[in-house]
């Protein structure tokens, strides 16, 4: 047996709970990894309160990032090992796997050998940020060598995995946060520049950092009305990519903005990257190359045991975070 986070009814942090499950062999195409840390995502927290695309299986497993090593190997996998040390990329739906245990089943193919260099919390914190970004910013917006991104929500794993993917192209990244109190540390992460929302007029801000041109591309988790903002923030011919929905209410867009600027608006999700082989091994590529030369460093804000996985789902939902949380694993000796 083996401890595995599961919740039998949705709601609140507080229905998580370690149950002893069976350990499986895996299948198919599948690997077994013993997990040393557990990265932990928004996605997580909106599966668990029935609030996501999908709706759970009860009792449900969670969790789309693991990093450990390869425990067992099913049949027809042929890229990895026992003994190999691995993260997992986001590339399946949580019905199907949820990888936040201890010893946990995930499909091959979503499973990466990585480097070296990164320690069990950075491998973990690094596939749903680091693909989110790259799958918006380089397939969809083409970001380029001098342009500027604005980046709302920036202190979230992805926003700082985002400027990082900017920095890596050359890109100028513009940070956007409600308020002031994260300018210094959203600067250390390598933002440009730092627009506090709620406080600054956020239009003259970017008209004023960029001779008025406006920002080529805005990469958004907020949505709803405040997505004007970067409507009219926008240059002429600018794309504005839409990845999360942090404000729900609806979008509005000025059709003046849109029409006159020749803008365009459009919807990303990870798994329109990560479902796909092509574009799963370019993102890979791109990620495994970044992290080699350390381009891209995973930001964690705090890290909790397994036993703290309540603690950890509440500090996600207090939005207090700058980075990623991650859980780390104390692997029992006696597993088989």
């Amino acid at each position: 047996m083996t401890r595995k986070v599961r919740f039998h009814e949705t709601g609140p942090p507080e229905v998580l709970r370690l149950d002893q499950v069976e350990v499986l062999y895996p299948a198919k195409g599948e690997v077994r990894i013993r997990t040393r840390a557990l990265g932990l995502n928004r996605a997580d927290a909106l599966f668990r309160a029935g609030r996501y695309a999908y709706d759970p299986v009860l009792p449900s497993g969670i969790g789309y990032e693991a990093a450990g090593e390869v425990d067992a190997v099913g049949p027809d996998v042929a890229h990895l090992a026992v003994g190999d040390a691995v993260s997992v990329v986001p590339a399946f739906a949580m019905t199907d796997y949820g990888v936040h245990g201890e010893l946990v089943l995930a499909p091959a193919h979503a499973v990466v050998k990585h480097p070296a260099t990164l320690s069990w919390e950075q491998a973990a914190a690094a596939w749903m940020q680091y693909v989110t970004a790259y799958g918006g910013l380089i397939e969809l917006a083409r970001l380029r060598e001098g342009d500027t991104v604005l980046l709302p929500a920036a202190s979230s794993s992805v926003g700082l995995g985002a400027i990082q993917v900017a920095r890596m192209v050359g890109a100028v990244p513009v940070a956007l946060t409600r308020t002031s109190d994260k300018r210094d540390r959203l600067l250390e992460a390598g933002a440009a520049e730092v627009i506090a929302t709620q406080e600054d007029d956020v239009v003259a801000r970017v008209r004023e950092l960029t001779g008025g041109e406006g920002a080529q591309v805005a990469f958004d988790a907020v949505g709803g009305p405040g997505i004007a903002d970067l409507a009219s923030s926008a240059a002429p011919g600018g794309i504005i990519v839409n990845y999360g929905g942090l404000d729900p209410r609806d979008i509005s867009l000025p059709s003046s903005d849109v029409v006159g600027k020749h803008l365009t608006l459009v919807g990303y999700n990870i798994f329109e990257t990560t479902q796909d082989a092509a574009r799963r091994r370019a993102a890979v590529d791109f990620i495994l190359d970044g992290l080699a030369r350390g381009l891209l460093n995973p930001a964690i804000d705090r890290t909790f045991t397994l036993d703290q996985i309540v603690d950890a789902h509440r500090h996600l939902e207090s939005g207090d975070q700058v980075g990623k949380i991650v859980i780390t694993v104390a692997q029992p000796e006696n597993i088989p």
